[in-house]
C-alpha cells in the first residue's frame, strides 16, 4: 500500500500546467546532457586527417575564389586528407568537388554536413558522405568534432560565424589548442587586425588569443601549414607512438 501510495504521488495530471511544464524543461535539459555526454567519445584512430573548409555558398564555378579552393581541396585530397564543407553551392562545392578529383586514387572523402535552409534545397553534387542537420547549434557542434584543421576562405556573415566560433573552442581549449586555423584572403587581413587592436587596446583577451588564427593569402601558404599539422597528427595516430606515450 505505501509502494502504491508513492507512486500515486509522483503522478502529474496534465491539467497542472506548471508542474507539466517543470517536467518539459527538465527533461529537456537531461536530453542536452545525455548528447553533451556521449560527444565527449572518440575514435582511438580516424582513418584520415579531416580539413573543414567554411566559405561562400554564392561564388560562380568561374570565379578565381572558385578555382583556387577547388585547388586547395584538391592538393589536400591528394594528401589522404578528407575534405569537409556545409555542403551547398559556391566554395563549398568547390572544395568538395577537389576533393573528389583529388581523393579518388586514396580514398580520401568528400564530406558534407548540412543545415535546412529554404534557399538551398539540395546538396551539391561533389558530397559522396552527406550529414544533415535541423539546427545551426549542432551542426556547428558536429564540424568541431569531426575536424583536425579549419581552413576559412571567402565568405559572409555564416562563413565569419563558423570562423569565429572555431577561434572561441580553441581560445577555451574545447578544441585541441594547436589547431589550425587558417583565413585564407586578403579580405580577412582587416577583421583580424580589427580583432587584434580592438581586443588587446580594451583588455578583452590575452595576446596568445589573437595568435591562434593565421592569416595567408595562397592556397600554398596554408597547405604549408596544414602539412606540418598533418605530420604531427600522423605521429600521433601510429601504434608506436601511442604505446610509448601510455608507457610514459
Amino acid at each position: 500500500m505505501a509502494e502504491e501510495s508513492n507512486t500515486t504521488a509522483n503522478i502529474v495530471k496534465l491539467s497542472d500546467e506548471e508542474a507539466v511544464k517543470e517536467i518539459v524543461i527538465n527533461s529537456i535539459f537531461n536530453l542536452w546532457k545525455t548528447v553533451n555526454n556521449l560527444t565527449r567519445l572518440r575514435p582511438s584512430r580516424r582513418e584520415r586527417y579531416r580539413v573543414t573548409i567554411f566559405g561562400s555558398a554564392r561564388a560562380q564555378p568561374e570565379s578565381f575564389a572558385y578555382a583556387q579552393v577547388k585547388q586547395l581541396a584538391k592538393s589536400l585530397a591528394e594528401m589522404d586528407c578528407d575534405i569537409v564543407t556545409g555542403g551547398g553551392p559556391g566554395l563549398m562545392q568547390a572544395a568538395n568537388e577537389g576533393a573528389t578529383e583529388g581523393g579518388h586514387s586514396k580514398g580520401s572523402q568528400s564530406i558534407g554536413i548540412r543545415v535546412d535552409l529554404p534557399f538551398e534545397q539540395t546538396v551539391n553534387p561533389f558530397v559522396e558522405t552527406g550529414h544533415q542537420h535541423e539546427t545551426f547549434f549542432s551542426r556547428l557542434h558536429h564540424f568541431a568534432i569531426a575536424s583536425d584543421a579549419f581552413v576559412i576562405v571567402p565568405g559572409g556573415v555564416g562563413t565569419t560565424l563558423e570562423a569565429m566560433m572555431v577561434w572561441q573552442l580553441i581560445q577555451v581549449g574545447h578544441i585541441r589548442k594547436d589547431t589550425p586555423l587558417i583565413f585564407l584572403g586578403k579580405m580577412w587581413d582587416g577583421l583580424l587586425d580589427w580583432s587584434r587592436t580592438q581586443f588587446l587596446q580594451w583588455k578583452l583577451t590575452n595576446p596568445e588569443d589573437t595568435d591562434i588564427p593565421y592569416c595567408v593569402h595562397t592556397p600554398e601558404e596554408a597547405i604549408a601549414l596544414l602539412q606540418k599539422d598533418h605530420k604531427n597528427w600522423l605521429k600521433e595516430q601510429s601504434p608506436h607512438t601511442k604505446r610509448s606515450n601510455h608507457e610514459n
